[in-house]
């Protein structure tokens, strides 16, 4: 057997970010996103997150370390999705009141699968701990009106507020086998429509003063005709292997 020397710290770093944006690649993959998804959704949330650090009233908390782990959180923060069955997660129609419930457990299934990993390999981090938290809370809104826990205002995580807005601004932009994506401008009016009922008003300022460099991330990690065929060739495999089932 050939000796191996040990990983250096670096190395495991390393190691540890190829594989969590390959496993979120694969979460992504089931609900026919791409991998220009998450660079777009990492994107997104470092510029919220550096504008807001401008303001006193974060800047202790939005140091450069947190903000490398909050967009290290958006390989992995839908994770949950892993757990939905295709049925649910790919269908292109409105979904029923119990789909739409199982549909939302996706940010309960996340935050417990990491929890579980971090009890079993009894490993902690300040990066695994903010993953668990935007996991969770990604879809609370700021009017209360969120899932899973209905919190509301500032008793959701900072970290949750700003992927909660950088999450629905590519969901907007971007288009499914059965949605066509807004442009961008009409997305811009939506967000700024939202604040303070889905999204926090200071992330919503944050957003405006960045929004010109939200749509050069956008041009230029757009989805091309190629992930498009990708998509419609998944949801076929998908439809079709739940036929058989």
């Amino acid at each position: 057997m050939s000796n191996l020397n040990p990983t250096s710290s670096t190395e495991e770093t390393s190691l540890y970010q190829v594989a969590s944006f390959a496993m979120a690649t694969l979460a992504e993959l089931r609900e026919s996103d791409t991998e220009s998804h998450i660079l777009r959704i990492r994107a997104y949330i470092r510029l919220l997150a550096e504008q807001m650090a401008l303001s006193p009233a974060y800047a202790a908390t939005l140091t450069p370390e947190y903000i490398d782990y909050l967009e290290r959180c958006a390989h992995i923060y839908d994770m949950g999705n892993i757990g939905i069955p295709d049925k649910i997660l790919l269908k292109p129609g409105r979904l029923t009141a119990e789909e739409v419930a199982i549909m939302r457990t996706h940010t309960v299934l996340g935050h417990e699968a990491l929890g579980r990993a971090k009890s079993s390999l009894k490993h902690s981090s300040p990066w695994l701990d903010l993953a668990m938290e935007v996991a969770l809370s990604h879809h609370e809104k700021w009017d209360g009106s969120g899932y899973p826990q209905g919190l509301q205002a500032e008793r959701i995580p900072l970290a949750a507020r700003i992927v909660a807005l950088a999450d629905v601004f590519d969901a907007l932009i971007t288009s499914k086998v059965y949605k066509q994506g807004m442009g961008v401008e009409q997305a811009c009016q939506t967000i700024l429509e939202q604040s303070g009922k889905h999204f926090a008003p200071d992330v919503v300022q944050a957003f405006v003063a960045v929004q010109a460099q939200f749509r050069a991330v956008a041009q230029r990690l757009a989805d091309t005709d190629a992930d498009m065929q990708k998509r419609i060739e998944y949801l076929a495999n998908a439809i079709a292997e739940t036929a058989v089932f």
